[in-house]
């Protein structure tokens, strides 16, 4: 006999999992050659849930969403887990961004009023740095509410439904943009600059082709929808942005660019 080390069940000599809590029965020393077996074997075995349920989330998002809403549990990695991943990896994300692409200048810094214009960039890029896994996480709630509105005479699923479903939507598109993003901007391909004009409409459409999976709608069904969904949303975005420049109005951020505006309008005149 012998027992399990994760639990401390006994066990029949010849076990090689533990019939109480699942895990492996562990026989050899641990050495180099089997931790290695073990890394290849936790995260690039197509097997393993991480890797199948990456795949899977591209392939048959209904598999992993509506599997896990109906009570699936156990075959794919959970929502709470997978998202957990995602901030994780966007942090990373974010550390390889200010490592190796250092020129994010979009301004004339020659000027005066550039220079403000530059600094005013600075401040939002690392206030959105610092609070990336915080903004990912306010965005769901607001999805789900858009879809529940946009597909209200579908009461296929609640607005608690709705939150698995963006959380693996959400989580899916950070994990694939950082991947993407840790290959392409160490070895200067392209920028990141350039890549966000890709990311919105490319997760809109990855949203819709999640939604039209798990409602099971056909194709004209669903663009009505999406475009229903695409207004709500930049309506609410609209919102957002008036409200980040109030903000930044109330908090001072306009007001050495509005001075060296004010400032550079003065000179011209004068130079006339």
């Amino acid at each position: 006999m012998i027992n399990c080390k994760n639990c401390n069940t006994s066990l029949s000599a010849e076990s090689d999992y533990c019939n109480v809590c699942g895990g492996k029965v562990i026989r050899n020393r641990l050495t180099l050659k089997n931790l290695f077996e073990h890394i290849s074997e936790t995260f690039f075995n197509y097997d393993n849930k991480l890797l199948r349920t990456f795949l899977t989330l591209f392939k048959k998002p209904d598999d992993v969403i509506g599997g896990y809403i109906r009570g699936t549990r156990k075959k794919y990695v959970n929502v709470i887990s997978y998202f957990a991943l995602a901030i994780t990896l966007a942090g990373l994300q974010i550390f390889i961004i200010q490592k190796f692409q250092t020129d994010l200048t979009f301004y004339d810094t020659t000027t005066e009023i550039g220079q403000k214009q530059q600094a005013l960039f600075d401040k939002i890029f690392k206030l959105t740095s610092d609070y990336q896994s915080l903004i990912m996480m306010l965005y769901i709630p607001f999805y789900a509410l858009f879809a529940r509105i946009v597909f209200f005479k579908i009461n296929k699923l609640n607005y608690t439904e709705l939150l698995v479903v963006f959380l693996y939507a959400q989580a899916q598109m950070s994990i694939s943009i950082a991947m993407i993003t840790i290959i392409v901007v160490p070895l200067n391909i392209i920028s990141f600059t350039a890549m966000g004009f890709f990311i919105m409409p490319l997760q809109i459409l990855y949203f819709t082709y999640c939604l039209k999976h798990v409602y099971g709608l056909n194709n004209t069904q669903m663009l009505i929808r999406t475009l229903i969904f695409i207004g709500i949303l930049g309506f609410i975005m609209l919102l957002f942005i008036i409200a980040g420049a109030i903000f930044a109005a109330k908090s001072g951020m306009f007001d050495e660019m509005f001075e060296a505006q004010k400032a550079a309008a003065e000179a011209a005149r004068q130079a006339q």
